[in-house]
């Protein structure tokens, strides 16, 4: 089955740039691109005159319908196609997730420090949704995916803990002719997290940012195998993963992280990682479930 990139639209300006962006992967990568709008009967508005369902369905209708063509025409032969989704919207969103190679949100920006302002909506699908979530931020332009911009992909722990990250940071790249620079940050353990096997490893391995660049090396050994093609810089560098992460990607066209899938006694969480990220970067985000 092959899985339409979606883009989740809602008239403002931060959704029409996920649009766009949403539109020039589906292009890269020849898939199709599905544009979902989420929406519910409101009998009153603050003018009192929101009409009746009939009405607000035909209006919400023509203005996706318009939206799409906004794609449409800088894109001819990209197919399209455009739901209209009667739900609430993460409830929406996480189900055209599910049938996605990813979701597309826009997020509304800030400007270069503050990054993101990522809202309920925002957080509970990406805590929710089973696949890839891209938010693009208002005023995102195509330029900003020139060449010379890589695709900045965190990794942490054993291979299998990034492996969803690392492909969709590899098939991004293979799609755009871009570097990937997968990024490990680590820092120096307390004194007693050492046990006699964690020393016997660090040993082996010469200390401890060999052990981290062994570790890395590792987990990126099968992403190298599939694409050859794809130039790869391996980076290591002491400090939270989070902020070693934004300094690398200052000058990305996208910045990939995981996140768990799965739930806590409180609900689905983000991860305090891609939280921040979320928050503070320039550029495009991809949250990655992962088991």
């Amino acid at each position: 089955m092959t899985r339409p990139i979606t883009a989740g639209v809602d008239g403002t300006e931060e959704s029409l740039a996920a649009l766009a962006w949403a539109g020039r992967e589906a292009v890269r990568r020849g898939l199709p691109l599905r544009v979902v709008h989420a929406w519910r009967f409101e009998p009153h508005d603050a003018f009192g005159d929101a009409g009746d369902r009939q009405t607000q369905d035909r209006w919400v209708r023509d203005a996706t319908a318009r939206t799409a063509r906004t794609v449409t025409e800088r894109h001819p032969d990209l197919t399209v196609t455009t739901d209209v989704v009667t739900d609430g919207a993460v409830d929406a969103l996480v189900a055209a997730a599910a049938d996605a190679e990813m979701l597309v949100l826009g997020s509304r920006g800030q400007g270069a420090v503050v990054g993101f302002l990522l809202g309920s909506v925002g957080q509970q699908v990406i805590a929710e949704a089973a696949r890839p979530v891209v938010l693009v931020r208002a005023g995102d332009r195509p330029a900003a995916e020139a060449a010379g911009r890589e695709i900045v992909v965190g990794q942490h722990g054993e291979p299998e803990d990034s492996a969803d990250a690392l492909r969709f940071a590899f098939e991004t790249a293979a799609a755009r002719g871009a570097t990937v620079r997968a990024v490990r940050a680590w820092s120096l353990p307390p004194v007693f997290a050492y046990s006699p096997g964690s020393l016997s490893l660090l040993d082996e391995a010469g200390g401890l940012e060999p052990y981290e660049r062994k570790g890395l090396a590792a987990a990126l050994r099968p992403w190298r195998e599939r694409f050859p093609d794809v130039p790869v810089v391996e980076h290591v560098e002491t400090g939270s993963a989070g902020q070693v992460l934004l300094a690398a990607a200052e000058h990305a066209q996208l910045l990939v992280v995981g996140r768990r899938a799965r739930r806590t006694a409180v609900g689905s969480r983000i991860g305090s990682v891609a939280h921040g990220v979320l928050h503070h970067a320039g550029c495009p985000v991809a949250v990655v479930p992962h088991t």
